[in-house]
């Protein structure tokens, strides 16, 4: 049984009690990217949502302090990888504060609109944004698909618990 009928061991909100929930949430694992003015930018995003088929739109958060932010918020493209279960590396990588998250051990090339695309992916999409939402600390920011290719081989990357995991059959 998975009732709590006396509500267990509730807390008031806080970060921290959304942070331990949302680590009980497996999340599929994506990578943004755009063309920053000192180069491409990149992080690592498990916030991706599709939000409309007509037209076809996503959205996906992005901390107003994270490195790549000045970027997201200059640049009309964006870049949108579904990674595959054996590229938890470039996941990490793209994670990590301070990282080279374009050097030699990632395969990328430049995409429509000089947006960074990156090779080997489940799928990718390139995106017009169309919006910024403020939502606390983050931004929600929506974007039009423009053009995309969803035929990668393999199965999804995701994160559960605070670590990149392979789907379990």
């Amino acid at each position: 049984m998975t009732a709590t009928p006396g509500l267990g061991s509730r807390q008031p909100a806080s970060p921290d009690l959304l942070r331990s929930v949302f680590r009980r949430h497996a999340a599929g694992v994506a990578v943004i990217t755009a063309r920053g003015e000192h180069g491409p930018v990149g992080f690592t995003a498990t916030s991706l949502s599709s939000v409309s088929a007509e037209p076809p739109m996503i959205s996906f958060g992005i901390g107003t302090g994270a490195s790549s932010w000045p970027a997201i918020e200059c640049t009309d493209h964006v870049g949108v990888h579904l990674l595959a279960e054996h590229q938890s590396d470039l996941a990490a990588t793209f994670a990590r504060s301070g990282a080279d998250r374009f050097g030699a051990a990632t395969a990328w090339r430049e995409g429509p609109g000089g947006v960074p695309v990156l090779d080997d992916v489940l799928a990718w999409l390139v995106c017009r944004i169309v919006g910024r939402v403020p939502a606390g600390d983050h931004r929600i920011v929506l974007a039009e698909v423009l053009l995309g290719d969803p035929s990668g081989d393999g199965r999804p990357l995701l994160y559960h618990q605070g670590r990149f995991n392979a789907l379990r059959d």
